[in-house]
């Protein structure tokens, strides 16, 4: 299993905006190979920001990178606009292989 996750930074007061972005995205992971789960994740708010995580589980990391090389990952980011402030800078990835421990 791969999982792939992108943390956000979300000005204060912006959270709601940024939620309904996400809600209204198509996303068309559900038509593409090795895919597993989808979640997004929102952090307790701090004064300077609040930290959204969105986590993706594949099958493999072949399977993942195969979806961001796809006509499926450009039409779900093209159609998924973030007004702008909403963001604080770009988001963050991080991908991790599955350990398996027996």
């Amino acid at each position: 299993m791969y999982v792939a996750m992108n943390r956000f930074r979300v000005a204060p007061g912006r959270a709601a905006e940024f939620e309904t972005v996400w809600r209204q995205r198509r996303s068309y992971l559900h038509e593409v190979p090795g895919f597993r789960a989808f979640r997004l994740l929102r952090g307790d708010p701090t004064g300077d920001a609040t930290v959204f995580v969105s986590y993706s589980e594949w099958e493999s990391r072949v399977a993942f990178e195969a979806w961001t090389e796809g006509e499926a990952f450009e039409k779900a980011h093209r159609s998924a606009r973030t007004p702008a402030g909403v963001l604080l800078g770009h988001p963050e990835f991080e991908g991790y292989d599955e350990v398996r421990l027996s």
